[in-house]
């Protein structure tokens, strides 16, 4: 009776889990539009759901304290839900990237357009479908996902690095873009982190599956 009563907690611990991360990607989703479209329209939902997200924090911690109180769980289950507190602490800094964010767009809404950045959304993209994944390999034991995910921050970093040289050259050629292209690149770099957030958490399932820490381990392969 304990066993299955322990089973379906860690199912809602999973679901809770994937709420908050579904949450998170729509805040980046919503984020990135209020930059590209210049849709102040969406600005404040993205702070409503940072709320529920913060919100959600405390109870998967609290949940994750309580399973481990009173199952006093095996080591793989123990690693599960180790990791499961650290992917929520990660979950909620990358929600803070996202307002970060609508912070810039807020900014940046008060000036005309620099002009379009195809790397901005390309980014975006790509950190969403990380955050996604990421929590997709946890919840499902996926070292492989979690593997794929870590390779793709790669291109996440490149592509950063691509929109610097590009904001670079606008700054040099226009004295009055300036503000406007360092708040792009603070864009930009919040992505990044939002990806650093999403490697993280592919990391954390890479541990749990295999009980190996890759962290700072240039060959992540098994």
């Amino acid at each position: 009776m304990m066993e299955r009563h322990f089973d379906e907690n860690l199912q809602a611990l999973k679901y809770q889990l994937m709420k908050m991360s579904a949450l998170a990607e729509v805040m980046i989703s919503d984020a990135i539009k209020a930059v590209v479209d210049r849709n102040e329209e969406v600005i404040p939902a993205v702070y409503e759901r940072e709320e529920l997200v913060n919100q959600m924090q405390v109870e998967i911690d609290e949940t994750c304290l309580t399973q481990i109180a009173l199952h006093q769980p095996a080591a793989g289950d123990l690693r599960f839900i180790m990791g499961a507190a650290k992917a929520n602490a990660d979950l909620e800094r990358l929600a803070d990237e996202a307002i970060n964010i609508v912070k810039r767009a807020k900014t940046l809404l008060t000036e005309p357009p620099l002009k379009p950045f195809i790397i901005i959304p390309e980014m975006a993209m790509i950190a969403r479908g990380m955050v996604r994944d990421s929590l997709h390999a946890f919840v499902n034991r996926n070292a492989n996902l979690a593997r794929e995910v870590m390779f793709r921050d790669d291109r996440l970093d490149a592509l950063k690095t691509a929109i610097a040289a590009e904001l670079t050259d606008c700054m040099t050629m226009e004295s009055s873009a300036v503000s406007r292209a360092l708040n792009l690149l603070l864009v930009s770099r919040y992505l990044e982190r939002i990806g650093d957030h999403a490697t993280n958490i592919a990391e954390i399932s890479i541990f749990v599956v295999e009980g190996r820490d890759v962290r700072h381990h240039a060959d992540r392969k098994p």
